[in-house]
């Protein structure tokens, strides 16, 4: 074999193991963008495309030592009648249903076996299972933080219950065990 013909075929090698590699990691960035959908772009844009797509990665694996399961039957009875109260209250008193709503949703995720700390490790466990509702969650939870200080208009509340409301109904997965009529009432 000639000097040029062991160059070129460590050169097609060189070649095939870059295209391997490139649909390898074209492969994972789909797969994690399908499972995270508007929260891979947040974290591809706060921690730029690799260090973002290893985050979700590390994340995934943390929350699959999670003991998550679904509520029982009655828990998830007695949660949707307490959020059916939540709601009931907001007429009365908007100001008070954001915080009650948001202890109320902590209550579910303990209940469903997320550990429960800080907002930012609530949200990032959350979105690995629940990537389409996390949004709210977060929306929900920057209204109620100004509120707390006093900053929030007098929709804020209404707004913060609507999105807290999207995470609620996916933890107590009553699209699947609350019948149709029941659950537009939530």
């Amino acid at each position: 074999m000639t000097q040029n013909q062991s160059i070129a075929i460590i050169v097609a090698v060189i070649a095939v193991v870059a295209v391997v590699l490139f649909y390898l990691r074209t492969q994972r960035s789909r797969r994690l963008r399908e499972r995270f959908g508007p929260e891979y772009e947040r974290a591809v844009s706060e921690a730029g495309s690799a260090r973002g797509e290893a985050k979700l990665e590390k994340l995934e694996k943390r929350v699959r030592k999670y003991d998550i399961h679904p509520l029982e039957a009655a828990a998830r009875d007695r949660y949707i009648e307490q959020w059916r109260l939540v709601q009931a209250r907001f007429v009365d008193d908007p100001n008070a249903t954001v915080d009650e709503a948001d202890r109320l949703l902590g209550e579910v995720m303990a209940a469903r076996g997320y550990p429960v700390s800080d907002f930012e490790q609530q949200a990032a466990d959350l979105s690995v299972n629940h990537a389409l509702v996390i949004e709210h969650y977060r929306a929900g939870h920057a209204i109620a933080l100004r509120h707390a200080r006093g900053q929030a208009s007098t929709e804020d509340p209404r707004q913060a219950l609507v999105n807290y409301r999207a995470l609620f109904r996916e933890l107590v997965d009553e699209s699947a065990r609350v019948p149709a009529a029941a659950a537009t009432r939530y």
